[in-house]
């Protein structure tokens, strides 16, 4: 039985998507984070100003998520684990379904027996289904998740409208 193909190209065209996320997939992880800013320039205090306009805070967003991307990668990474540090129920749920997963997976197909006890693979999963899902649904995934978008939004949009470009930048679009 094959695997479900989800079409990218029909979910990212209309999006442009599949251009910004190219570089996502070829990039390593070492690589993304090579280009990291010093704190002291992504907290630079003095170049925080209320944007003129609409289109003043849409250039400014537009640079900023591009020049400080790493930057918002990991605050991104500490919004995650601060919200999983937050809901422990949560946290065990991933843990107990990680730790699961790896655990039945090292047996190798064979079945699972503790003195009288036997358990086959499948009876094994459904275990696991069976107690993950309820307390997963019970840990509030999509509260977590809802929370997450928003304070990355708030956080990462803010820094990126209210944080002027250097002088340097700011005067490369204009015609002379």
């Amino acid at each position: 039985m094959s695997g479900i193909q989800i079409p990218l190209d029909a979910l990212t065209s209309r999006l442009n998507l599949g251009d910004r996320l190219q570089g996502l997939r070829s990039g390593t992880l070492s690589g993304r984070f090579s280009n990291l800013r010093p704190l002291g320039e992504f907290f630079d205090f003095k170049r925080l100003s209320k944007p003129a306009n609409f289109a003043e805070m849409q250039s400014r967003i537009n640079y900023n998520l591009g020049y400080y991307s790493s930057n918002y990668a990991v605050v991104f990474a500490m919004l995650s684990i601060y919200s999983l540090l937050t809901n422990w129920v949560l946290l065990f749920d991933i843990i107990f379904v990680v730790a699961g997963m790896f655990i039945i997976g090292r047996l190798n197909g064979a079945d699972l027996e503790i003195g009288t006890f036997r358990a086959t693979t499948s009876q094994l999963y459904s275990g696991l289904i069976i107690i993950a899902v309820p307390v997963g649904l019970f840990a509030s995934p999509f509260a977590t998740l809802l929370w997450l978008i928003g304070a990355s939004g708030v956080t990462i949009l803010g820094h990126a409208a209210f944080l002027e470009k250097p002088i340097d930048e700011a005067f490369s679009g204009e015609a002379v």
